[in-house]
């Protein structure tokens, strides 16, 4: 058994604290719930990939990029067109789809080597965002800045962002160590502050929490749409959770794993409602 750490102290402590346990306990119990739905016995790989379909198209949303599950799902199987020459917000929708289709293929390469699924994350999510190819899976280097996420302050650069990176990677290395909504949470939250990318950290750190979410067993069946969750009260609620988590000290931190909380509740009553749809053969309806 491993040695704890000294982050995996911190991370217990954190969800120990009664407004964290409580929620962090509610996201266990409806996960719990929605692994033993009755369609969930033999059609886990058809809802599940459902739930990738309507996660794309919450994280896409919550980027600013309008669209339908509709649209979503017929671009991922491949029954609508690409636009030859996409908008910026058709360019956020594609890189959602990359990015929510490879999680499939993270399960254990999440925790086993993080820096080569944030890696591969970034090249899914940003292949149509960035303007130089070579930015592409690779954190930002001297002089490349970052507009995301503006709200939360400047992006660090140089050691300071190096020193935040290297936490990152350790968070998700030790993932399987330590409370598992708590610990995607902050791995979440940790990639939006420091914006490792010149684009779509937002896109990765969505993905990131839904292979965290699967691959610590929270949601093994990986049916739940977290990201329709972090969207349920709108994009305002998602943003001021993580300023809260930036600026706003331990209350700050307990708004933001609160509202992960909640919202992993909210996306596995999406995934309820994937599983009965699945059950009913009415998925697109």
């Amino acid at each position: 058994m491993p040695v704890s750490s000294p982050l995996v102290t911190a991370l217990t402590q954190l969800a120990d604290l009664p407004e964290v346990a409580a929620a962090s306990d509610r996201a266990r119990e409806v996960c719990t719930n929605l692994r033993w739905h009755e369609a969930l016995r033999r059609r886990i790989p058809e809802a599940s990939a459902e739930s990738r379909v309507r996660g794309a198209w919450a994280s896409a949303e919550l980027d600013g990029a309008r669209s339908t599950a509709t649209i979503v799902r017929d671009l991922m199987r491949g029954a609508r067109e690409r636009n030859p020459d996409p908008d910026p917000a058709e360019r956020v929708i594609h890189g959602a789809i990359a990015a929510t289709a490879e999680t499939e293929h993270l399960r254990d390469l999440v925790t086993r080597s993080p820096g080569q699924a944030l890696a591969r994350l970034h090249t899914a999510a940003a292949a149509q965002l960035v303007t130089d190819r070579d930015q592409l899976g690779r954190p930002r280097v001297e002089g490349e800045g970052c507009e995301e996420f503006a709200d939360l302050g400047p992006a660090p650069t140089g050691a300071q962002l190096r020193a935040r990176l290297d936490g990152i990677i350790e968070l998700m290395r030790h993932a399987s160590e330590a409370p598992a909504l708590v610990v995607a949470s902050i791995v979440h939250a940790e990639i939006a502050a420091a914006r490792p990318f010149v684009v779509g950290n937002g896109l990765v750190a969505r993905a990131v929490e839904r292979a965290l979410i699967a691959a610590t067993g929270l949601d093994p069946t990986g049916v739940a749409v977290p990201e329709a969750g972090h969207g349920h009260e709108g994009g305002p609620a998602y943003l001021g959770s993580l300023n809260g988590y930036v600026h706003g000290g331990q209350p700050g931190v307990i708004l933001w794993l609160t509202h992960c909380g909640d919202s992993l509740v909210a996306g596995a009553e999406e995934g309820w409602r994937v599983a009965d749809s699945v059950r009913a053969g009415r998925l697109g309806q």
